[in-house]
């Protein structure tokens, strides 16, 4: 290692610092340009950052970017960055919108170890380093998590058995870290997604407490040859058992 800086404290100034510029990108960017080219440049922009920074403050470790190419070298790595430069494409193209983020996860020998989420337009960044404590309990019924844009059609039936009521929202970042931060109480995802989608957002949820897993309850695995990660499940730790059984039941 050529940087002092934990792994943890890494992760957690590498997202604050892609957001940063992240930020500027938006700013800088034409009120009528093509929403399109502003996804690219705030994709290309954290990306080159992220990889960049990476390279010098962790030269030796494997990197895995949504961005760039799948270099397979990392199946034998020790250590491997799972990185989305940019989660939420969408959202950070329709300005002002603030649900959108950055994930940063470092994977060792079979496991997450440290990662971080940051929502640059909230200026927040949740981290393995000191995540928040759960907040109490919500006091009703049960808040789940979904996408604003394109809500699941198994999700009508995921609410009546819960008896559930929906929180939209952009980016699986962001959804992941609404239960963390009592916004929601549950988020669960069987649409289709990547490692990278899911790394930060799993390890600062798992280390706060909450549940992760698959839908069909078995633990989340990381750095396969075959990046594609489905499904998951993050929610409070009481409500586990109860959410478990309800998206088994929709034989996903």
């Amino acid at each position: 290692m050529t940087d002092a800086r934990t792994d943890g404290q890494l992760a957690a100034d590498l997202a604050h610092e892609a957001g940063d510029i992240l930020l500027t990108i938006r700013a800088d960017f034409p009120q009528d340009g093509d929403p399109k080219d502003l996804k690219s440049a705030g994709d290309l922009g954290s990306h080159d950052f992220l990889m960049a920074a990476l390279a010098q403050a962790r030269p030796q470790d494997a990197v895995l970017s949504e961005e760039g190419a799948d270099d397979k070298a990392r199946l034998s790595a020790e250590r491997v960055w799972i990185v989305d430069p940019l989660d939420g494409t969408r959202e950070f193209s329709e300005r002002p919108r603030d649900d959108w983020a950055v994930h940063v996860a470092l994977w060792e020998k079979g496991k997450l170890t440290e990662g971080a989420v940051a929502m640059p337009a909230r200026g927040v960044v949740h981290s393995t380093v000191a995540p928040p404590p759960l907040p109490d309990p919500h006091d009703g019924p049960l808040r789940l998590a979904v996408s604003r844009s394109r809500p699941p059609v198994w999700l009508p039936t995921l609410v009546g058995a819960l008896t559930a009521e929906l929180v939209p929202m952009g980016s699986a970042g962001v959804k992941a870290m609404s239960v963390l931060d009592g916004t929601s109480d549950a988020y669960v995802h069987a649409g289709g997604q990547y490692e990278w989608d899911s790394a930060a957002p799993v390890a600062v949820a798992a280390a706060a407490g909450l549940h992760t897993s698959r839908v069909d309850g078995s633990p989340l695995v990381y750095n396969q040859e075959n990046v594609l990660l489905p499904d998951l499940i993050v929610c409070r730790p009481e409500l586990a058992e109860q959410v478990l059984a309800a998206v088994a039941d929709l034989g996903l």
